[in-house]
């Protein structure tokens, strides 16, 4: 099981690194023929270009079927995953008073986990600004985009509560809702007791079914699907595109690179008492997927499996942690939206100072609560908190549509962010509560 398990990893890392190596050679290749060239037009053709695309009738996109479908059969199954997982961790903690220390605690290393994240970002985005580093000159040929239209932050928990439970789990966006409608599912259960006869069987029984079909997808075409969505990743950008904006790219993803290889294995340390470098080890592969992916969800069946199984955490609160993680505790998220926010406001002529600062984190801190587990999504919401800021002149605007057209990569980092988080969060639940398999752990 163990050399699976290794296995499985070494593959990965393996896939993580030719892929890399694969689209930085397509970028060298842009730019030595052109990308406007008919040489390079053929190979976008043929392997990276999104077919469901205007124009794009004719052409393969060989690269871009394949990592859909991949990511298509991981999200397939979200919405059941988080249903029964989140219900059936509900029904087996029978302990009312254990079952709200585990939620405050969870909740709890959210918020503090986050408010470091925002602290830090705050930080170093001052410091960048301070300096001069965030003001540059935007005049790439990048199409301008209106983005999303600004909304109030706070109607995420407007979405907590669906009016209609067919919409809960028709969308993938929606998870708030399906963690909720799975909460109070449990919840009812677990007072009914005798009374509920089957349900509880079934819901374990399509819990099995999805975490055999998940096993069976990751085990046998993660690997080669990880080359796939990273090489066409890296593919698709020219280095025009990249240039103007390298200092918000290196900034963030410097910050983003160290709270992920100190910041949690220090939360851990403090909090736990644990030595972090097992977590560090096995949890690598996690942050590996989540970066090929950019999606939390489609990351999560492979955090479960290896929180549970490699790091000892008891799997009722791996069940209840990780889905609802996986839309509240978004700490490479609200990092990249406090960085981006005072890049979109230096570039764009804005002043900024702490007060604006504290209002970036705050409304950072309450967008990234909710934020669908997708690619893409953070970026989108980041439009949101440039509303409420203010930054949306014709300058602001231009600047936010080049980190649309770049921050692909940003946002695979921003997923191993947040998934490793989740876990490290078990880890400290399951400790507290005398759930954790040390053994398993210092294996």
């Amino acid at each position: 099981m163990k050399q699976g398990k290794n296995s499985l990893a070494i593959k990965m890392t393996i896939a993580l690194i030719a892929g890399i190596v694969a689209g930085f050679i397509f970028i060298l290749l842009r730019e030595k023929v052109g990308g406007n060239s008919d040489t390079w037009k053929f190979i976008n053709s043929l392997l990276f270009q999104d077919i469901s695309a205007k124009g794009a009738e004719r052409s393969l996109g060989i690269f871009y079927i394949i990592g859909q479908l991949f990511v298509n059969s991981l999200q397939l199954v979200i919405i059941p995953m988080v249903f029964t997982s989140i219900t059936l961790a509900m029904c087996h903690i029978s302990d009312s008073k254990k079952l709200g220390r585990i939620s405050y605690k969870t909740l709890s290393f959210f918020l503090i986990s986050s408010l470091i994240a925002l602290v830090i970002a705050g930080i170093v985005g001052m410091l960048v600004y301070k300096s001069g580093g965030f003001n540059v000159k935007i005049t790439s040929g990048v199409n301008m985009v209106k983005g999303k239209s600004g909304s109030n932050p706070l109607l995420v928990f407007m979405s907590i509560v669906p009016n209609n439970i067919f919409s809960a789990f028709s969308n993938n966006g929606g998870v708030l809702a399906t963690v909720f409608l799975a909460v109070s599912t449990g919840l009812c259960i677990n007072v009914l007791g005798d009374k509920i006869k089957y349900l509880k069987t079934v819901f374990q029984e399509i819990n099995d079914i999805v975490v055999k079909f998940l096993s069976f997808v990751i085990n046998k075409f993660g690997p080669i699907a990880i080359f796939v969505l990273l090489t066409r990743t890296f593919a698709s950008y020219g280095i025009d595109h990249l240039k103007p904006a390298m200092v918000y790219v290196v900034v963030t993803t410097i910050t983003l690179l160290i709270f992920l290889v100190f910041g949690y294995s220090i939360l851990i340390a403090v909090s736990t008492g644990l030595s972090p470098i097992p977590f560090v080890r096995k949890a690598a592969k996690v942050a590996l997927f989540g970066f090929s992916t950019s999606s939390s969800a489609a990351t999560l069946p492979l955090n479960k499996k290896t929180t549970v199984e490699e790091l000892g955490v008891s799997d009722d609160i791996a069940s209840f942690v990780l889905p609802l993680g996986m839309t509240t505790n978004m700490n490479g998220t609200a990092i990249m939206q406090v960085i981006a926010s005072v890049f979109v406001a230096a570039a764009a002529g804005y002043e900024v100072t702490m007060t604006n600062i504290f209002v970036i984190g705050l409304l950072a801190l309450i967008a990234s609560v909710g934020t669908p587990a997708a690619p893409g999504a953070g970026a989108v919401v980041l439009f949101t908190i440039l509303s409420g800021l203010g930054y949306v002149n014709d300058s602001a605007i231009l600047v936010y549509s080049l980190i649309l057209a770049i921050n692909r990569p940003i946002e695979m980092l921003v997923t191993s962010l947040n998934v490793i988080g989740d876990s490290a969060t078990s880890i400290y639940v399951a400790k507290t509560e005398n759930m954790l398999d040390i053994d398993t752990y210092n294996k």
